[in-house]
């Protein structure tokens, strides 16, 4: 299985591991209002994982194939799960905001771990 391909199971899988099992809403009992299906740590999680992914995959391969390979199947993933669950059509505005964020926060973290691997090999 190649770079990118690996990297793409992974990223689905963590999807699935921190958020897909959860659909979950919680209604606070005073207000009514619902909440989820995510919890803060849930979040965090899938963040790190993702984040280690493509520092992984920036020190093997080409930092950008990284980024798609992690960003694009995540996104897909987490679109077709919100797209099932949700009536409103606002899934779209999220899908859009995943992609976003998966994208850019993947580009920062692969230009960071590009930068420290270059400063390492020329401090020796």
């Amino acid at each position: 299985m190649g770079q990118a391909a690996l990297l793409a199971v992974l990223a689905v899988g963590t999807w699935w591991v921190f958020l897909g099992s959860d659909d979950e809403r919680r209604v606070d009992p005073v207000s009514g209002s619902a909440t989820g299906p995510y919890e803060v740590p849930q979040v965090v999680g899938c963040v790190l994982v993702l984040v280690v992914l493509v520092v992984a995959g920036t020190l093997v391969g080409p930092g950008w194939v990284a980024v798609v390979a992690v960003a694009v199947p995540f996104t897909a993933v987490w679109s077709w799960w919100a797209r099932a669950h949700d009536d409103s059509g606002l899934w779209v505005v999220g899908s859009g905001l995943v992609l976003l964020g998966t994208v850019a926060g993947g580009a920062l973290v692969a230009a960071v771990t590009r930068a420290l691997r270059r400063r390492r090999v020329h401090n020796g």
